[in-house]
């Protein structure tokens, strides 16, 4: 036998194994399930954006894109940006185009992080952070947000941060709970960092799905959080076409310059014709401003779908995701009870405990509610013969 090939590849990952978004999703498929796991929308973006692809594929926008990203579409994210928050990012050294949010979350965090840096992660936590963390060398530290309100504990916060300390992690609105982070917090979070070597990555992908008449109070919007924040944001969601990987990093010129260093030995550029598309796309504020009421409206059908059955919960302030306590219904494990529902209702979800590192299980499952009218009903009345 060669040596070379009987020996075991060490994983950099070992407690990694194959996400609940693909388990679920796959079960559904299986089982012919309503899939209201996975974040992805149950409809089709727009057909004036499908032309716009269409349009510049045909004449001849199809070779790499520059590294950085099409100079349209960052001078688009550049004039969104201001015009939302009075925020000025320089569009040749200050905006990034990634494919994908996550590939911005990797590279921002691989900018920050050395062996042995510890990084603060707000759980339930979306499910790349801590493995970007990890391949860095980093250690993750956790601030645990319980149900129901998810608030955080700014005095837990402090008491977590050391001389180690390099990065802070933000999602907001943040997945899977769909907490909208508000002034206060910023104002608190800004007092932590102010006069520390404390980096920010702010996943805020969900910037326009908050509901109710909430601001987004974008980190960018604080003085001393922009100086030291990555923005990562992504047209996955906000458009309809999480398939598409665009997403996007703002940053100031230094922490750009160090994320770009990453992001063109990852990608290095992302798909041309795509990006003039969005750049035009991105010219009429209406295609992102109608985006609260559209979701808003969702969120209330599946709960008004929900109030017969003996599920509690309390309307999500941000993102496309739902969360329900089924305490008095089971004392089933979540993940346990996902995949029963999945097969003998027809009803697939994401058990939240796997968003957090000890799978605090407090009895909530996550619905993605970004599905057609009818699908989610017929969803609504399957989860109330429980």
């Amino acid at each position: 036998m060669n040596v070379a090939t009987s020996r075991a590849l060490s994983s950099k990952l070992p407690w990694v194994g194959t996400t609940i978004f693909t388990v679920m999703s796959k079960l559904a498929t299986d089982t012919g399930a309503l899939n209201l796991s996975q974040g992805f929308p149950g409809f089709d973006c727009s057909p004036e954006l499908v032309a716009l692809v269409d349009q510049y594929m045909k004449t001849g926008f199809n070779q790499y894109a520059p590294m950085t990203g099409v100079p349209a579409l960052r001078e688009a994210l550049a004039r969104k940006t201001e015009q939302l928050y009075g925020v000025s990012y320089h569009p040749e050294t200050e905006v990034t185009v990634t494919s994908g949010a996550t590939e911005a979350l990797f590279a921002a965090i691989t900018a920050v992080i050395r062996p042995g840096d510890e990084a603060i992660v707000f759980e339930p936590a979306y499910d790349s952070y801590v493995p970007a963390i990890e391949l860095n060398g980093g250690v993750p530290v956790y601030v645990t947000l319980k149900p129901p309100t998810y608030g955080v504990d700014w005095e837990e916060v402090r008491s977590k941060i050391t001389d180690k300390t390099r990065l802070i992690v933000v999602n907001t609105p943040q997945n899977p709970i769909g907490r909208v982070w508000t002034a206060e917090d910023l104002a608190q979070l800004a007092a932590l960092v102010h006069h520390r070597d404390i980096w920010i990555v702010s996943d805020e992908v969900y910037e326009h799905i908050r509901f109710d008449g909430r601001p987004h109070h974008s980190l960018a919007t604080h003085p001393v959080l922009q100086e030291r924040t990555f923005v990562c944001g992504s047209f996955g969601k906000t458009f309809h076409v999480t398939g598409w990987k665009i997403g996007y990093c703002l940053a100031p010129k230094e922490l750009s310059v160090e994320f770009r260093k990453i992001h063109q030995y990852l990608t290095f550029s992302t798909i041309t014709p795509v990006q003039y598309a969005l750049a035009d796309y991105l010219k009429n504020p209406e295609h992102y401003e109608t985006l609260p009421a559209f979701y808003e409206r969702k969120r209330d059908l599946f709960l008004d779908c929900l109030r017969g059955s003996r599920f509690q919960f309390q309307p999500t302030e941000g993102s496309f995701f739902q969360t329900v306590s089924y305490q008095a219904i089971t004392d089933e494990p979540d993940y346990d009870l996902a995949i029963r529902l999945t097969k003998e209702i027809g009803v697939a979800s994401i058990p939240v405990s796997v968003f957090y590192r000890q799978k605090n299980d407090y009895n909530i499952l996550r619905f993605c509610f970004a599905k057609d009218d009818d699908v989610l009903r017929e969803a609504g009345e399957r989860l109330c013969r429980l």
